[in-house]
């Protein structure tokens, strides 16, 4: 212990709080001045201002959803008469064709005793045309006392021999082509083109007619106002085989069809099954 008994502990420099050393005063005043330096270098120093980002919008692109388009159901393509034909060759008309014709028109609404009196057997019929005759070849076939009938006819308002087909331009047609059969006889024309129902009307009931070419519908409206009458027509010729240019037959056509359904119900049919007329399918 370098302490001596005559000096007491609390009397030392150290722990009576004397002057401190004045090295260690020297050491706080530098850290004090350097402390006030960067401070004021700090100072010095413009601020320097950070530039703000603009914000700018995002847009999140979305997938476009692919609209799924309906798988349309392919249509049958309807049958063509002429892609029929095609495959197979036209077949003449024949009596069953005709007797078909009007079962499929009457049978759901007429009853079996109506469709028993529309029945026609095969004696009602002439020979139908084989697709080989002209309409003159064909007319001297059927009517070889056609001279004959033709000097007796003297009756108005009626005819001995009635064509009928689908429209003027084919009567027009017809009557040019029966020049070899009709000789001298005096054809009228019965159908609605450029013809009024009135001149007609007029001349059946004043001159006397052999022949008469015309649509079904004239020669309808005709008996109807009894303007025709058909108590002496001895034969009914349907151009049934012709086809126009959209390979269309007479009965293919619906009017024309109705039409002449209707004019053979109205008398055709009760005059054939009484047996004063006959049908013939050209």
């Amino acid at each position: 212990m370098g302490d001596t008994l005559d000096e007491p502990w609390w009397d030392s420099p150290a722990v009576a709080g004397g002057s401190p050393d004045p090295s260690e005063d020297e050491d706080v005043e530098k850290a004090s001045d350097n402390r006030i330096a960067t401070h004021k270098d700090s100072d010095s120093k413009p601020a320097v201002t950070k530039k703000r980002k603009q914000l700018t919008e995002c847009f999140l692109s979305q997938p476009e959803e692919k609209q799924e388009t309906p798988v349309k159901a392919k249509k049958r393509k309807k049958k063509k008469i002429s892609d029929i034909l095609e495959k197979s060759a036209p077949k003449p008309g024949v009596p069953a064709d005709v007797q078909n014709l009007l079962n499929q028109h009457f049978g759901e609404n007429r009853s079996v005793i109506e469709i028993e009196e529309l029945k026609l057997s095969d004696s009602c019929f002439l020979p139908a045309n084989d697709l080989t005759h002209s309409f003159s070849s064909y007319l001297k076939e059927i009517c070889p006392k056609w001279a004959k009938l033709r000097k007796n006819h003297k009756e108005k308002k009626s005819v001995v021999m009635l064509v009928i087909c689908s429209s003027a331009l084919r009567s027009l047609e017809l009557i040019k082509s029966m020049t070899a059969f009709k000789g001298d006889c005096r054809v009228l024309k019965l159908f609605a083109k450029h013809i009024k129902i009135k001149e007609q009307l007029n001349m059946l009931e004043k001159g006397v007619f052999h022949i008469g070419v015309g649509t079904p519908g004239r020669v309808k409206a005709l008996v109807e106002q009894d303007g025709l009458r058909l108590d002496s027509t001895k034969y009914m010729i349907l151009d049934w085989n012709w086809r126009d240019q959209k390979l269309r037959r007479m009965m293919d056509i619906p009017e024309i069809k109705k039409e002449t359904i209707d004019l053979l119900e109205m008398s055709i049919i009760k005059l054939c099954r009484e047996g004063s007329l006959k049908l013939g399918l050209f």
